[in-house]
């Protein structure tokens, strides 16, 4: 390792050096804790012993080699202080741990697993000209066992495999599974950032899971939280008696959340960082890294009126960049929700070097729209315009993530205004507006068979309401977009190009119309959008096209709509006009 870049914040293989290795003798054990009057190893190999460590470098790393340490066996560190009190630790370079509330950390041979996805590898491209049709689950409620166990990722990835391509979703995006104490904390609130949770298995129960998603044609993305941890006193907090990992001070050191912060301004903070998202990437061949609440990077607690946090805006540029260098393929995708500009431009042209940015705002404007009673759709009907003034400053995904459907928000469907039945129309007229619009796409578990409960991290989606033909219908629909989607290279290949966009009308308040024309270099689509709660007979539009075919209607009667009036195209007229009778709450997509 690079002492001298660990220090100053360069060092991206930090977990090369310090953490558990096999060596031909054994086992070394290294642990960087500069404040630290002595450090001590305990495990199965010494009988839970104390074995000192040796100051090594500048006295502020310390190192043992045990010879009849072996893979699988756990271990704790333990710290001493200056006054001679001491406090067990797990290794933050850990890569494993055992399962909670155990937390001891477990020693892997990261050379066992040897992967067979180099076809995948060789062909991955970060889509920003293709579709990227993101399926967002968490791994311990995507499907559970009967009892209380959780199936492992070898299992899951067999059964999630199946249903992301009979959806067509070409992405999974896992929730954090960086080892965690609390099922609640949904893997945000980490203690070991270099460890795959056990609630699902080992390393390399991890790495066929990924391996055998890009054997079959599915990227997988990690959800990453370099923003904040835990505060549990085995793990990053106080870890040699100083705050080596986070800020000094409560007014910046803790978060809303009730943990600490990174301080992002310590080189050794930023290489212990920037070397965990170079492991998941490097190690597992994770196609990319969802990074959680950048808007805390940006400022200071995530405050614009606190002022931009410039320490931490350079770590995300300088790990940013450094990774797209390494992994031009990768995506790295930013949760964040300000107006700093240049989240997606390159590190080279002054940007934070993100791929793409969640656009919080088209997500919030579009389901409050839907949540409004139609007769007052027409005076807020520029919500749904409005994210086209500002979306061409960054590169956008739409998400519709596990946060938008937990804690009394009501699920997607849930959302949509009025009572049961007439939530269907609206979420199927919904989905079809999202995709036609410009930007990549996001969708929680649950979403797709229009699940009303709220996600429970402890209860898998309720997959059986799909024995109710309306909800068995609504899912097909959305198999049906997805498959439009995937293969339209209309709807993705101009994301990012104004060629790719074209407002046909959005100047119909009182009817509650818009009609929207999605291009590429050699397709088109438009789609006519009904969001009020009455027929719209003899809407018109121009097109350059003398016949315009039916792909996808919202309302067919096969998707449980009501429309049966089996229209497959629409012919123009001498002056290039389509008439249309749009059904209420509807959709429908030509080509």
């Amino acid at each position: 390792m690079d002492y001298y870049g660990f220090y100053t914040g360069t060092e991206f293989e930090a977990h090369k050096y310090l953490g558990a290795h096999l060596t031909e003798d054994g086992v070394v054990f290294r642990v960087f804790a500069p404040a630290a009057a002595k450090i001590t190893v305990m495990g199965d190999f010494n009988d839970w012993n104390e074995t000192e460590l040796n100051r090594v470098y500048n006295g502020q790393f310390f190192e043992v080699i045990i010879n009849d340490a072996k893979p699988g066996m756990i271990y704790k560190y333990k710290i001493y202080k200056h006054d001679g009190s001491a406090t067990e630790h797990c290794d933050p370079y850990g890569y494993g741990m055992e399962l909670r509330p155990k937390w001891g950390s477990v020693i892997r041979d990261m050379r066992s697993y040897t992967f067979k996805d180099s076809k995948w590898m060789n062909s991955r491209t970060d889509c920003k000209n293709k579709p990227l049709n993101i399926y967002e689950f968490h791994m311990g409620s995507f499907a559970r066992n009967e009892g209380e166990d959780w199936f492992n990722y070898r299992e899951v990835a067999d059964k999630i495999i199946k249903y992301a391509k009979e959806h067509k979703y070409n992405y999974l995006e896992m929730m954090p599974i960086s080892e965690h104490p609390c099922d609640e904390s949904w893997g945000y609130q980490n203690t070991g950032f270099y460890a795959p949770t056990s609630r699902y298995g080992t390393a390399d129960d991890l790495k066929y899971f990924i391996d055998k998603c890009h054997q079959n044609n599915i990227g997988v993305i990690l959800d990453f939280v370099p923003v904040h941890f835990a505060v549990d006193d085995y793990a990053l907090a106080r870890f040699d008696g100083t705050f080596l990992y986070e800020y000094p001070h409560e007014s910046v050191g803790v978060s809303e959340w009730g943990s600490c912060n990174f301080i992002h301004s310590r080189g050794e903070v930023k290489s212990f960082l920037q070397s965990c998202a170079n492991y998941w990437i490097s190690e597992y061949h994770f196609d990319g890294l969802r990074m959680d609440a950048i808007s805390r990077i940006i400022y200071w607690q995530g405050d614009e009126n606190r002022g931009v946090n410039n320490q931490a805006v350079d770590f995300i540029k300088n790990m940013n960049g450094w990774l797209k260098k390494q992994n031009p393929s990768i995506i790295l995708a930013a949760e964040d929700s300000t107006n700093y500009e240049g989240v997606t431009k390159s590190v080279e042209d002054g940007g934070l070097g993100f791929d793409y940015k969640w656009d919080m705002g088209w997500m919030n404007d579009t389901l409050n729209y839907f949540r409004t009673a139609p007769e007052y759709r027409t005076e807020n009907y520029h919500k749904l315009t409005f994210s086209m003034m500002y979306y061409y400053n960054e590169k956008y995904l739409l998400p519709l993530s596990h946060d938008e459907v937990v804690h009394g928000k009501a699920t997607i469907i849930q959302k949509m205004y009025g009572e049961y039945e007439e939530k269907f129309p609206q979420a199927r007229a919904f989905y079809m507006y999202m995709y036609m619009h410009p930007g990549k796409k996001l969708n929680f578990m649950g979403n797709e068979i229009a699940q009303f409960r709220e996600w429970d991290e402890k209860r898998e989606p309720d997959y059986d309401i799909l024995k109710y033909p309306i909800h068995d219908a609504f899912n097909r629909y959305i198999k049906e977009l997805n498959n439009i989607y995937m293969k339209n290279n209309a709807l993705s290949q101009l994301d990012f190009d104004e060629d790719g966009f074209e407002w046909i009308d959005c100047h119909q308040e009182e009817r509650c119309i818009y009609a929207i024309k999605r291009k590429s270099d050699k397709n088109q689509v438009i789609a006519i959008f009904n969001f009020s709660n009455r027929m719209q007979q003899g809407y018109r539009f121009k097109t350059d096209k003398k016949k315009l075919k039916v792909i996808l209607n919202s309302e067919d009667s096969q998707y449980a709509g009501s429309d049966t009036r089996n229209i497959i195209e629409y012919k123009a007229d001498a002056d290039g006009m389509v008439m249309i009778d749009m059904l209420p709450y509807s959709g429908v997509m030509l080509a």
